[in-house]
């Protein structure tokens, strides 16, 4: 089969089959327009041509950019070999024994206790500074990604045993203890949310001006705002605040299960991450303020 019309079919099975949104099927298209040429002007127009050599090449030339765009690239052109070996289109994966480059994952950014403090210190007068309290409070208490907060309706909370459901990626539940200063403000939440209905309905815990469910973009906001009155650094995303959650539970001796339970991560190897940020904090600390860390020249 021409090697452009194959890319072209295995997009649109993307599309209509794997359910891809645009934006990763833009990206997707961009990957194999990129190798599609590559593969051109090496005179190969036919995917029964393509050899494993010829991936290698590939991302060998494509060796200046990072290992990051390298890995996508590999995985997409993983998918199209598959795709075209499932098709029945070769007869064998060409790319199956290429091996994806070792990323250097780097460490999530945190905020100190002392930050979390002065983030979390909202004088309450409206309604909205009782919400965004009790967001904020229940964010970093639950380590809660920003799309699990903003999708939080009223009956997901169950104040009598300090416990609420989370539905997380790939639309699993898990139930996880909440702590009592979350407890506490919203309740305190609760009381004044009905002036944010506005004579609506809705079944979202936590509502914009209009009376509807926040929005990402509106948490984010408001987070942005709350960090420019604290004079934070601005450039911390909603996402900091769970990364900080599970680094304030490693430095204080919680287990890594119970952790990994709480954030809702399938693999231990992606809580693990944390224990890094801890000791890397701790070799700073060492280095920063032990009186013979380093030995001074003279």
């Amino acid at each position: 089969m021409i090697l452009e019309d194959a890319v072209e079919d295995f997009l649109s099975y993307c599309t209509f089959e794997k359910g891809l949104t645009d934006k990763t099927r833009i990206s997707y298209q961009y990957d194999l327009k990129t190798y599609c040429q590559f593969l051109i002007n090496k005179g190969i127009k036919d995917v029964q041509m393509i050899k494993d050599t010829d991936i290698k090449e590939f991302l060998k030339a494509r060796n200046i950019e990072e290992s990051t765009t390298i890995a996508h690239n590999l995985t997409v052109i993983k998918n199209f070999h598959i795709y075209l070996l499932k098709e029945n289109l070769v007869d064998t994966d060409v790319s199956e024994f290429i091996e994806r480059p070792k990323l250097k994952k780097a460490l999530p950014k945190t905020l100190s206790v002392e930050e979390i403090e002065r983030l979390l210190d909202i004088n309450l007068l409206t309604p909205f500074d009782y919400r965004n309290k009790a967001m904020l409070e229940l964010m970093y208490g639950c380590g809660l990604r920003v799309s699990e907060l903003i999708n939080l309706e009223n009956n997901d909370l169950d104040m009598i045993n300090c416990l609420i459901r989370i539905t997380g990626k790939g639309n699993k539940d898990r139930i996880i203890p909440i702590g009592e200063y979350s407890i506490y403000y919203l309740k305190e939440y609760l009381k004044v949310r009905e002036k944010l209905l506005k004579r609506k309905v809705c079944n979202k815990l936590f509502l914009n001006n209009h009376g509807q469910g926040i929005s990402r973009q509106g948490f984010f906001k408001i987070l942005k705002e709350i960090l420019l009155k604290k004079n934070l650094n601005s450039d911390v995303s909603p996402h900091t605040l769970r990364h900080s959650f599970a680094t304030h539970l490693i430095n204080r001796g919680a287990d890594l299960r119970s952790i990994q339970e709480m954030l809702g991560h399938t693999d231990i190897s992606t809580t693990k991450i944390y224990t890094r940020v801890s000791d890397e904090k701790v070799l700073q600390d060492y280095e920063k303020f032990h009186l013979r860390s380093k030995k001074n020249k003279e």
